[in-house]
């Protein structure tokens, strides 16, 4: 009876899965979806990013103190890799339309009483300005001249903060491995997220359950169905994030400092993480279109929420809060730690252990959730 009783379960868990992959790969927009942006944005956010190091950014100089301490400044600054002082201006005036005529990215100013406060021991400023069609052209200014400042500090007659240069992950400050490292595991999430959501509307839209149990189990075998579900999608996903992860990097040319089985053995929790996570809050979607308004509100949250441009330590309570409902946030930090810093899977076993609270908290919700919609639907076909 035992082995009939596991025969069955599989046997359920096949035609369910298969059931999923039919319904997966007759909606065109899914596969849009999985396919376009899946296999595409990596891809395309690199060549958006492609110059990731930007050198020699042409500036225009303003020295209204024309002290010796602004123009050994000035003399630093055009040394650094990142600015080029291109012209000297006498005035803003004429800065500002070297700006316009896009003959200089940025400008550095200087205000008269530069020398005077640094002589008296006080705090001197100094005004950069960008050009903002770039994010590195800001970039690039400001690390030239906060490079400047801090080696001015240091050679100094008073040093309260020793400082010390040391970049082991990112030499060359390229921004496409700063932000690149950051959002190849939330493509994984966002693509399976908006593409079964966006499967759900459309069940709902046709007054029809988003999953559906096999006939002779009659309501029952809420747990073979979801895992059925879930098996077409996590198969499916875990062949994308095998590409995002391992070859899209090779592709571009990043760093690949993490173990190769390492990597899969993250995927293996992260993809089984956002699949139940998304047949979850699939839940709560009743209309086709509701996942183009998710996707513009969801991506810019999710990716500062994996901490990569703000300390995590600095996160206010709510805001850490909201971070746990993500698996984007443990998996997006394990990969940033193995791919990018060189761990192994030891340094990344708070992440991992997360991510396998995530799915069990998870898979309890989606079995509840479909377990209420086929009684819903049940009640709707008596009446």
């Amino acid at each position: 009876m035992k082995n009939t009783y596991f025969r069955q379960w599989i046997s359920d868990l096949w035609n369910v899965m298969t059931h999923e992959l039919k319904s997966i790969f007759q909606d065109g927009g899914f596969l849009i979806i999985f396919f376009v942006a899946g296999f595409g944005y990596p891809l395309l956010y690199n060549l958006i990013y492609r110059n990731g190091v930007l050198e020699d950014t042409p500036i225009a100089v303003v020295d209204n103190a024309d002290c010796s301490e602004s123009r050994r400044y000035i003399q630093k600054v055009d040394a650094t890799r990142e600015v080029n002082v291109a012209y000297r201006c006498t005035d803003m005036v004429e800065a500002k339309k070297l700006l316009e005529e896009r003959k200089v990215n940025g400008i550095m100013m200087f205000p008269a009483d530069f020398g005077e406060k640094l002589a008296m021991g006080e705090t001197a400023k100094l005004s950069i300005y960008a050009d903002m069609s770039s994010f590195l052209y800001y970039k690039n200014l400001l690390m030239g001249s906060e490079f400047v400042m801090l080696d001015e500090i240091n050679h100094g007659k008073v040093q309260p903060i020793s400082y010390t240069e040391n970049l082991p992950y990112n030499r060359t400050f390229s921004y496409s491995i700063f932000l690149i490292s950051a959002i190849l595991l939330l493509i994984i999430q966002q693509v399976m997220f908006y593409g079964m959501t966006m499967l759900a509307g459309t069940a709902r839209e046709e007054n029809r359950g988003f999953a559906t149990l096999p006939a002779h189990l009659h309501g029952r075998g809420v747990g073979r169905a979801v895992f059925g579900r879930s098996l077409a999608y996590w198969l499916l996903f875990m062949g994308l994030g095998i590409y995002i992860a391992t070859i899209v990097p090779a592709i571009c040319g990043f760093p690949q400092r993490g173990n190769y089985w390492d990597i899969i053995a993250l995927l293996l929790f992260f993809v089984t993480d956002c699949v139940f996570f998304c047949m979850t809050w699939s839940s709560f979607i009743d209309k086709r279109e509701t996942v183009f308004v998710l996707l513009l509100f969801i991506s810019p949250i999710c990716v500062f929420l994996t901490g990569f441009s703000w300390p995590i330590s600095a996160f206010p309570s709510f805001w850490t809060g909201v971070s746990w409902l993500f698996p984007s946030t443990f998996g997006c930090r394990a990969f940033i730690n193995m791919n990018t810093a060189g761990g192994d899977l030891q340094t990344v076993v708070p992440q991992l252990r997360a991510m396998a609270v995530q799915s069990a908290v998870y898979f309890v919700l989606a079995s509840i959730a479909m377990y209420v919609e086929q009684q819903i639907y049940k009640k709707r076909e008596l009446e």
